[in-house]
């Protein structure tokens, strides 16, 4: 008596949509039990694949079918496909996978495709599988070109919208519906949480970082959208996707997850949840805090303008010269120091002499109450306009838990009424959704809440700056260096230093944050952990879009002597203030 061959059948459909609504497996399945049952094969085993590609081995199915063949003894003998397409969609790597079968004894079969084992059908299939991968290629690029134009029309393409957004219908066109973006209320305040905790903190601290802005929305039970735990890469790529800014990029990564050529991405208008200035505030902070902008004993060492002064003419850092065996100590530019005069013509300046200027000017001119309620006034306006739509969310947030509030009665008494029945599956899905859509947006509400009692606690008043300029001018005459250094870096982040003039700028942002801290000038959240570089190229174009304030010396001091720099220019001594975007 023969026995039987024992066949495994392979069944693959390309995507997810497909395996959903049963087009293509159920008709392989039929197909293979009909061909296995007309040849004398014994069905042993069934492999489904529902939504997977046939270009690469990335598929738990394909492999756990081609680990029982290649085990000794094989769980079967043939392997059977609807077509060598649903195997592999690469020449090369269906050849390898057929002969790694074949050592074990088991072969491949087609349903629609039938070969022999001679030289001129391996031909034939070696063929087929080049025509099935050029197949594969092409509807690739048409399918990618369809979905660019969609995306150029300002529709979104199907995949899972990033958090604080959901899919609505735009547009209907022939038998499809094309989908836009439009803002989620119930998760838009998490996403603008985490932008102010990267900018501001939470009140008790300066900015945070990713690694803690997470732990601070897992600690407060502020869930994903799916209602899991935050995660540092997803924290991440929320605080620098563009699309809260109102530009979603599509196409900007391949297959191999690499970025491709700018003309290639395509920019999707969608509703902006975060604004331009606090998006390009926060990329700055981070660019500010990697370890590979600026060593960390740049702020941490005893220098009082170690990593913020700068030379006017190249824009290069000051490095620390001595002189008469370390009793005095310069300033000068690392440029012309380690490449000479025909490098920059920088200055060399007194340390000891600079780091009083800067102080003092900083003190005498920047700490004055009217001074800083000038400075300040554009960006308390921009946190009263935000306290504003913080204001209007809550009152959405409330308005759509009551709605569903009164839904979900409405439905209970249908209930009670009998028109409804509760054992309907279908009613309890919805009651549950009501139950969850309603309790998130209770939640969001409270955190909101919380959120804009915070800012109204923190309000910047005229006794706020009076005591903060006080403290702020006492403490950066203080002699010795860490502390006197942490708070002007709390004020100043750079400092240019060019014939007959200093520059020095600092962040609004910073100086705000710093205030509404305690009122206090403290260096706790004041300092970041290390300095951004700003305008390294010395050009016009903005590098980060941060308001800076800048304090330039002009005129002569009628009260101390000017500072006399080496070149016998005597530089003046009246700090004037402009303002200027960076």
């Amino acid at each position: 008596m023969t026995v039987p061959l024992r066949a495994a059948l392979y069944l693959r459909v390309s995507t997810a949509r497909q395996a959903e609504h049963d087009v293509s497996i159920p008709d392989q399945r039929k197909q293979g039990e009909a061909y296995c049952l007309s040849r004398g094969l014994e069905l042993v085993d069934t492999f489904v694949e529902a939504g997977a590609s046939a270009t690469n081995d990335r598929r738990p199915e394909f492999q756990r079918m081609i680990e029982a063949g290649t085990s000794k003894p094989a769980s079967f003998d043939v392997v059977v496909v609807h077509s060598f397409s649903r195997f592999f969609r690469d020449h090369f790597e269906l050849e390898f996978y057929v002969r790694k079968l074949a050592k074990n004894g088991v072969k491949l079969l087609s349903i629609t495709q039938e070969m022999g084992d001679d030289p001129m059908h391996v031909m034939m299939r070696q063929i087929m599988a080049l025509f099935d991968e050029y197949q594969s290629k092409e509807n690739a690029k048409h399918v990618l070109r369809a979905l660019k134009e969609n995306a150029r029309q300002g529709f979104w393409n199907g995949s899972l919208p990033p958090i604080g957004y959901r899919v609505v219908d735009a547009e209907q066109r022939g038998a499809k519906m094309k989908k836009k973006l439009e803002i989620d209320p119930i998760h838009a305040d998490t996403v603008r949480l985490a932008f102010k905790l990267a900018l501001e903190g939470d009140g008790t601290s300066g900015p945070m970082g990713v690694k803690s802005i997470t732990k601070h929305l897992n600690e407060r039970r502020i869930f994903t959208r799916d209602g899991g735990r935050w995660g540092i890469g997803t924290v991440h790529r929320m605080l620098t996707r563009p699309t809260y800014i109102g530009r979603h990029e599509f196409n900007k990564r391949g297959k191999s997850k690499e970025l491709k050529p700018s003309e290639e991405v395509i920019a999707v208008e969608v509703p902006a949840i975060i604004d331009q200035a606090t998006f390009d505030a926060v990329q700055a902070h981070f660019k500010a805090r990697n370890s590979k902008v600026a060593h960390p004993q740049v702020v941490g060492g005893p220098t009082l303008l170690t990593g913020l002064i700068h030379c006017g003419k190249c824009g290069g850092a000051m490095t620390i010269r001595t002189g008469k065996g370390g009793r005095y100590r310069y300033y000068t530019c690392s440029m012309k120091a380690r490449q000479g005069a025909t490098a920059c013509e920088g200055m060399t300046v007194s340390m000891e002499r600079l780091d009083d200027l800067v102080a003092n000017y900083l003190a005498d001119r920047l700490l004055d109450p009217d001074r800083l309620e000038d400075v300040l006034a554009e960006v308390l306006d921009r946190r009263q306009e935000r306290s504003d739509r913080r204001r209007e969310h809550i009152a959405e947030l409330n308005r759509r838990s009551a709605e569903t509030e009164l839904r979900l009665k409405r439905l209970y008494d249908a209930i009670e009424s009998g028109v409804a029945d509760l054992d309907d599956p279908a009613l309890r899905d919805r009651i549950v959704a009501l139950k969850a859509t309603r309790d998130q947006a209770r939640a969001d509400a409270e955190r909101a809440s919380a959120l804009l009692l915070n800012s109204t606690q923190q309000a910047i008043t005229p006794a706020t700056l009076r005591k903060f300029a006080s403290t702020a001018r006492r403490r950066i005459r203080t002699e010795g260096g860490g502390y006197r250094r942490d708070h002007l870096r709390a004020l100043a982040q750079r400092v240019e230093v060019d014939r007959g003039e200093v520059r020095i700028m600092g962040s609004k942002s910073n100086l705000l944050r710093v205030l509404a801290a305690n009122g206090v000038a403290t260096a706790a959240g004041g300092v970041p952990i290390v300095v951004p570089k700003w305008r390294s190229g010395r050009d016009s174009n903005p590098r980060y879009g941060v308001t800076v304030y800048t304090l330039s010396r002009r005129a002569p001091s009628t009260t101390r002597p000017p500072l006399r720099l080496p070149d016998g220019h005597a530089p003046s001594c009246d700090l004037r203030l402009s303002q200027g975007t960076q």
